[in-house]
């Protein structure tokens, strides 16, 4: 099929569009978490806006190697969502938005590469969808601890490192301040919610 005809290439500015705006609303929770006090809800921001800039330059590198129009526009007619409130509310909404991405829109979108004979389009959303499945993880742990003002406890012990000097203690409870730089437990980084669900 040729490229600038099918399906995929608009799937491709969708996916596009929809990283770009990921990326950007992970910045703004950021400096919402800022203006809060929270730095390590921040830090995960900051990853997560990260990884969603470098999916969408994935999208717009295979449109531009696959596309014959050189200066291409690319119309296309999607929802994307917009969430705003508190942090825990906008944390949910995200968490959401990535389930959707990893279980319903990037498997569709792989499908009809793959159907339209662009196996490695079709690969590249598969790779990206688990990604998106570490960030549900991530959001909904993070969520779940944020509303049941757990964030700093678990039910196993667990390594509690202060973002800020490196000084770490395993315990099922974070320090409350480090006992290294003084810094508050807003410092502590919270990276490992993911690999502690795993």
């Amino acid at each position: 099929m040729n490229f600038d005809e099918s399906q995929t290439k608009t799937n491709l500015a969708r996916a596009f569009a929809g990283e770009c705006q990921a990326g950007a609303r992970y910045q703004f929770i950021g400096q919402k978490a800022i203006k809060e006090g929270k730095k390590n809800i921040q830090m995960i921001m900051k990853d997560l806006a990260k990884n969603e800039m470098a999916h969408a330059r994935v999208f717009w590198d295979l449109i531009a190697t696959h596309s014959g129009n050189a200066d291409t526009n690319i119309e296309i007619k999607a929802g994307y969502p917009f969430e705003d409130g508190d942090i825990a509310e906008m944390i949910k909404a995200s968490s959401n938005n990535e389930k959707s991405e990893n279980t319903s829109i990037y498997p569709t979108f792989s499908k009809i590469a793959e159907d339209e004979g662009f196996k490695e389009i079709a690969q590249k959303f598969k790779l990206i969808a688990l990604v998106e499945n570490d960030h549900f993880m991530i959001l909904d742990d993070l969520y779940n601890k944020l509303k049941s003002k757990a964030i700093y406890k678990s039910a196993v012990p667990l390594e509690w490192k202060c973002g800020h000097c490196g000084h770490s203690e395993t315990h099922k409870q974070a320090f409350e301040t480090c006992p290294l730089c003084d810094l508050s437990n807003d410092y502590i980084d919270l990276t490992f919610l993911n690999s502690a669900k795993k």
